[in-house]
């Protein structure tokens, strides 16, 4: 399913609070956002228990529960885990995941809030959530029957939530500093080969490692960590970072001229960090027209050309990646700093394209 609106993890209580009270909602998003732990914080504010079921892990007779015979008559009997006396919240979790007959099955909980002669408690809430096909994960087509017998919610990852969030239960400050100047590595897509990649949860779970190692822990146990938690160039990157924390190694020295772009060859991931955050830093402070730049700007400007000769020494394709353009082909940088260094490092940006 498309998503035309989208919207954030702080945005999603207050949604829930005035449309889960009425009618099931449905929650997408890509896998490791946090649509699980939203849903159950949710229920926990509305003091109710929240049943999970996991869309994958269900047959139908899961649902409806199996014949019994009272009085010379069958009567199909609910799941204790549905059957309840108390109002609670049912999270119907990987629900487009499910086979067609076990979302078939859901038409009358979801809608009429009842399972054969059971019905849903009054003030229960019936919550879905699931992954897009887009995301390279497990998701069937949902029947439009099932599709207009919910509200649907499209979640998109957020970095200043997450960070508020981290602040709060105990997040490393390795990752919520990291996470702080590189906001945009929070999340990635989901790649179509089978590696790790960027989420809320991975850098959750890269944080539970780097509490579990403590003090300790070396740089290639790190770079073990990183890699099988992140996006490989996000693990590059986290790890040249870790680096810098460790031994005081910061980029403002390097545009002071106070130390040198790191050369050797066992600090390459360092140096990567560096080359990244050296490209954010210009296109936060470069302005996009030539004719609002001031003189300390034209400054900062011929040192950012000094600076990329000096990179490219090392490696030109990390410089490279300093005047990169985005993934649409679109430049990053403004246009008349790439004219500028087209004319001073021609062969660089030549590379480029």
């Amino acid at each position: 399913m498309q998503a035309a609106v989208t919207v954030t993890p702080s945005r999603v209580p207050e949604l829930l609070l005035g449309l889960a009270t009425v009618r099931p909602v449905f929650l997408w998003g890509a896998p490791g956002i946090g649509k699980s732990s939203l849903v159950r914080d949710f229920a926990e504010s509305l003091g109710l228990e929240c049943v999970s079921l996991l869309g994958t892990q269900l047959a139908p007779e899961d649902l409806i529960g199996v014949p019994q015979i009272r009085d010379g008559r069958s009567v199909f009997c609910p799941p204790e885990a549905i059957a309840r006396d108390e109002p609670y919240c049912l999270f119907l979790d990987e629900l487009n995941a499910a086979t067609p007959d076990v979302q078939k099955a859901f038409y009358s909980l979801i809608l009429d809030r009842r399972i054969g002669t059971y019905e849903l408690p009054a003030g229960s809430i019936v919550i879905g959530a699931g992954n897009r096909a887009t995301d390279n994960a497990l998701a069937r087509p949902i029947a439009s029957a099932l599709v207009n017998r919910l509200t649907h919610v499209h979640l998109r990852a957020s970095a200043g939530d997450w960070l508020v969030w981290a602040g709060e239960n105990g997040i490393h400050p390795w990752v919520v500093d990291y996470l702080t100047d590189r906001p945009d590595h929070l999340w990635s897509q989901p790649p179509k080969t089978e590696e790790p990649f960027s989420t809320p949860r991975s850098w959750h779970m890269l944080s539970d490692a780097l509490h579990s190692f403590g003090p300790a822990l070396d740089e290639e146990t790190l770079k073990i960590v990183a890699h099988g938690t992140l996006t490989p160039g996000h693990a590059v990157s986290f790890c040249g970072y870790a680096k810098i924390v460790r031994h005081a190694y910061g980029l403002d020295a390097i545009i002071k001229g106070d130390a040198p772009w790191p050369h050797r060859v066992e600090d390459r991931d360092l140096l990567y960090y560096l080359a990244d955050a050296f490209r954010g830093r210009l296109v936060k402070e470069l302005p996009a027209g030539r004719d609002h730049v001031s003189p300390a700007l034209r400054q900062t400007a011929h040192r950012a050309k000094a600076l990329l000769v000096q990179l490219a020494e090392i490696s030109v394709e990390l410089a490279q990646t300093v005047i990169r353009d985005d993934e649409d082909g679109l430049p990053v940088l403004p246009a008349w700093f790439l004219v500028e260094a087209a004319r001073d490092m021609p062969r660089l940006v030549e590379a480029r394209r």
